[in-house]
Parts: C-alpha cells; structure tokens; sequence
C-alpha cells in the first residue's frame, strides 16, 4: 500500500507533457527557421532508432538569417500546480534556448538559455527564470507567470553558421 501512495505521489509531482517513444506522433510539432524572414537556415524534427526527438539542422546567416526552431502546439493546459519544466536531453555541447507561451497567439515568448554537455542530463528550467522576448529583445514585462502554457519549443541561433543537434527524450512539469 506504502507503494501505490509513494507512486500516486511521484505522478502528481511529474506531470509528463511529452515523452518521446518509437510511437510517438510528432504532428503537433512544427520547424520554424529564419526561412519566414528570408533566411536560409534548416532545421528538421524527427526520432531517433531509440525513439528520442532530434531537433537538428544547420545555421546559415545569409541573407540576414541565423535561427532555427522547433515547437510542440499543445491544449492550453493549466499548470499553476506546478513551478519549473523538468527535461531530459543531449546537446552537442553548444547553447539552445528553451521557449514557452502561456497562449499561442501572444507575441512574446518566455525563455531561458540551456548549456549542454554532450551527455545526458536533466535540465531544470524553474517558471521564474523564464524571461519575456519578441524578437530576440528582452521586453520590460513579468516574468513567466506559470499559469498556463499552449506552447513549448527549442530554439538555436549562436550567430555564426553552424550545424546543431539536440535530443529530447522528455518534457515533465514538476
């Protein structure tokens, strides 16, 4: 019984908004690159032979470009019982942004700056370090509130031209 109560507990604390398997669908998941403002950057999306998403392409700055990113459209969902983004992954040892928006619609995103490694790690992103930008300007508003979220994603973008590779084997609230 001590076990079932422990195990009702961890679910309650871990609340999974992807895990990734060799089944999983990635229809809600979308590349968009600097190609919407005339860059030439390439980004794709897709799994893994062990079932990981891999976010991975390559960054050109040619006309004015130099980003690429991949983003999960989800249920607006409420998370107010809930305070950081608990995810698991292995970068390639360069820089990623973490992004999430309490609605779709709204211009701003929040985020936050990942160092990776190289090996796998587990990254925790508390809502309050989430910091509001539209275009990659830092806006004088709130920080995340963690209400809500509709949308979540990764975005890479060093300025200089260079090949990326991130892979995600899941995304918890915690």
């Amino acid at each position: 019984m001590l076990f079932i109560q422990s195990l009702t507990w961890l679910l309650i604390l871990m609340n999974p908004l992807f895990d990734f398997t060799p089944q999983s669908n990635l229809a809600n998941w979308n590349i968009v690159d600097d190609v919407v403002m005339g860059g030439r950057s390439f980004g794709q999306f897709e799994l893994d032979k062990d079932g990981h998403g891999v976010f991975s392409g390559n960054i050109s700055l040619e006309n004015n470009g130099g980003f690429s990113s991949v983003r999960y459209a989800m249920p607006r969902s409420d998370i107010s019982s809930y305070t950081k983004f608990v995810i698991r992954l292995k970068g390639d040892g360069k820089t990623y942004q973490f992004r999430a928006k309490a609605n779709r619609r709204d211009f701003q995103s929040y985020t936050t700056y990942i160092d990776t490694s190289g090996d796998w790690e587990t990254i925790e992103i508390p809502f309050a370090d989430l910091y509001p930008v539209f275009r990659g300007r830092r806006l004088n508003i709130e920080n995340f509130e963690g209400k809500s979220a509709q949308e979540i994603g990764f975005l890479f973008g060093n300025k200089k031209p260079e090949s990326f590779k991130l892979i995600i084997d899941n995304i918890e609230l915690k």
